[in-house]
């Protein structure tokens, strides 16, 4: 049975239980959501739906101070980066508050044979079902729900079991802000109600943020009925660095990369591919650096801290070395460096999610690109090299949907967000993230005769 509960992974200590959503309520909120998709979703105009975007994102500015505090509480994200989350979510529901109507405008096709007019004209598709992760608790909820409650989707949001109280504050946000009933519910649903909600003959499209096996389950019963998906899921992104006039420097971004959010993102450097002539140097800063970053807030949970353990236990088994900054105490977990993870390592393939970085060693342009692209996901990636035209050769040549180059920590509002591979399909945040759950309807008129 999944359980909706806070458990502070600081201190261990159960906070809150939150009840698990009836079939009944699960039917109620489907209702809701179908006939505000029906009402609210079809006779709005695009005006009015920035308007409540946009005083949702005056409301996540006004309580920042208590939804930081809340993701604090659920899965120990250091208090000015739960600050900035938030504030960063603000700025994605105002970016499609403010440029709404230039997305959704009518788009006129020039006619071949002449005579009459022919436009594209987006509208809604109705009912949507969110599925969100624990790591970012307001972040991915703004990304799935900015563009589409703007565009008259309306939104059934299953949060993270562990992250009951962000939902339920941001179902009050969502109230507060003057959305009618409906349009956005949030369910605390098992899996078993998700299946059966992606199934319902109401629900249009489904959006999940989360682990690879929950995006193919998802996918699989999307697919059985006709559903379209937007799956972003796990990352083990490639740092590359190639050159560096300032090898500091990128160390500092390198370790930014690497222990942001503790090192629990999609999108973090994971796998650090370095050129030969740069590399041992490297190694030694590195090390060093992650020793002194060494996280002060835990992981998510003691589960999270276990499986991350386990996956460092086999690789030093398949002959990997651990460079580390001290020891684990239950969900705080210590930064860390492995060297010599040679492809037949069992984790060489896998995402570590927590702030332990694999290093490799390269001996050329095109041995990085080999390795960074030797990985099943391809979500972002990062390259390092002073030499523009280096930068534009790898960045064209890796498997991904992301590449920064000579940058971390460069995400936008205006940028979209997605990746290719075991990652998942389809694009979050700026104009494409609202092109995802359309209609992009046809009108073509003939002027009689």
């Amino acid at each position: 049975m999944t359980e909706y509960s806070v458990r502070d992974p600081r201190s261990g200590e159960l906070v809150r239980t939150y009840p698990t959503a009836t079939d009944e309520q699960i039917e109620q909120a489907l209702t809701r959501a179908y006939g505000a998709a029906r009402g609210w979703g079809r006779t709005t105009d695009v005006a009015e739906r920035a308007r409540l975007l946009g005083r949702v994102a005056d409301l996540h500015e006004e309580r920042v101070d208590e939804l930081a505090a809340i993701i604090v509480r659920e899965m120990g994200k250091p208090e000015d980066e739960a600050r900035g989350e938030v504030e960063f979510s603000a700025a994605i529901y105002r970016y499609y508050a403010d440029n709404a109507a230039r997305f959704l405008a009518d788009e006129p096709i020039a006619l071949l044979d002449g005579g009459g007019d022919a436009v594209i004209r987006r509208s809604p598709v109705g009912v949507l079902l969110g599925i969100m992760p624990w790591n970012f608790p307001a972040y991915q909820v703004a990304r799935f729900a900015g563009p589409n409650l703007v565009t008259g989707n309306t939104i059934v949001l299953k949060h993270a079991p562990q992250c009951p109280e962000s939902a339920a504050a941001l179902q009050a946000i969502m109230d507060d802000a003057g959305y009618p009933d409906g349009a956005y519910v949030n369910v605390y649903a098992t899996n078993e109600q998700v299946a059966t909600m992606i199934a319902d003959s109401r629900v249009q499209g489904v959006s999940l943020t989360g682990s690879e096996r929950a995006g193919a389950a998802v996918a699989e019963i999307a697919g059985r009925h006709l559903k379209k998906v937007v799956l972003e899921l796990g990352g083990s992104d490639p740092f590359v660095v190639l050159g560096a006039d300032d090898l500091p420097a990128t160390v500092q971004a390198a370790v930014d990369a690497r222990v942001y959010n503790t090192g629990q993102a999609c999108n973090a450097g994971k796998r650090f591919i370095v050129i030969d002539a740069l590399y041992d140097e490297f190694v030694a800063l590195f090390g060093d650096a992650l020793a002194e970053a060494a996280p002060a807030t835990p992981l998510s949970s003691v589960a999270a801290a276990d499986r991350l353990a386990e996956q460092i236990d086999r690789a030093v088994a398949g002959g990997a070395k651990l460079r580390t900054s001290g020891e684990r105490d239950g969900a705080f977990f210590p930064s860390g460096l492995l060297t010599d993870v040679t492809e037949d390592n069992p984790v060489f393939g896998e995402e570590l999610f927590g702030p332990v970085a694999m290093v490799f060693r390269v001996s050329s342009e095109a041995d990085a690109i080999r390795v960074a692209n030797d990985t099943p996901y391809g979500l972002g990636s990062y390259v390092f090299t002073p030499d523009a035209d280096q930068a534009r050769r790898v960045a064209d040549q890796l498997d991904v949907g992301m590449v920064f180059v000579n940058g971390v920590n460069a995400d936008g509002v205006e940028l979209p967000f997605g990746g290719v591979k075991r990652s998942g399909f389809g694009r979050e945040l700026g104009r494409y993230g609202i092109e995802e759950f359309v209609n992009k309807k046809l009108i073509r008129t003939i002027e009689p005769s």
